[in-house]
């Protein structure tokens, strides 16, 4: 998983001095990348579980007591990030892109500052494989998940 997260943040074009938004950071994973590329910049991530917001922010602790990163516990429907735009606004498998992406994003470009961009990223299941499962003959077993697809919308210009 980090393998992956980690090459959805290098395909972002993160600058150092970056204002990031992260939607549905989970644990951290990817906030924690992001931070790595920060200089000067600053990740908002964004979750609706207070699970996931409290181990993020443990993850990356130092970038929460530098200024780099804050977490906050909210859905991209409710959430009121006040007046704060972001260059790069991102997400990686959140249902609400794949399930309504044209919601989605049009939820998400409020928060885009003039040239900004969007990308979001899910996962395709693939199909079952017709193999049977140990013990249970003629059960397919679940194969992992391909490659990420991404989707990258530009506002009209990028500073």
């Amino acid at each position: 998983m980090s393998d992956r997260l980690r090459a959805v943040v290098d395909e972002l074009g993160i600058e150092p001095g970056d204002r990031v938004l992260e939607i549905g950071c989970g644990h951290g994973v990817a906030a924690t990348f992001v931070c790595e590329r920060l200089g000067g910049g600053r990740l908002t991530a964004i979750d609706r579980s207070p699970k996931m917001i409290a181990a993020a922010a443990r993850r990356s602790a130092a970038h929460v007591e530098s200024g780099t990163a804050e977490f906050l516990v909210g859905s991209l429907e409710e959430i009121d990030l006040g007046e704060r735009r972001f260059e790069v606004v991102f997400t990686v498998r959140v249902g609400l892109f794949h399930r309504e992406p044209e919601r989605a994003h049009e939820l998400a470009r409020r928060w885009l500052a003039p040239g900004g961009t969007i990308t979001a990223c899910f996962d395709e299941p693939r199909p079952a494989e017709p193999r049977a499962t140990p013990g249970r003959p003629g059960l397919a077993r679940p194969s992992s998940r391909r490659s990420r697809a991404s989707r990258r919308m530009p506002s009209p210009r990028r500073r």
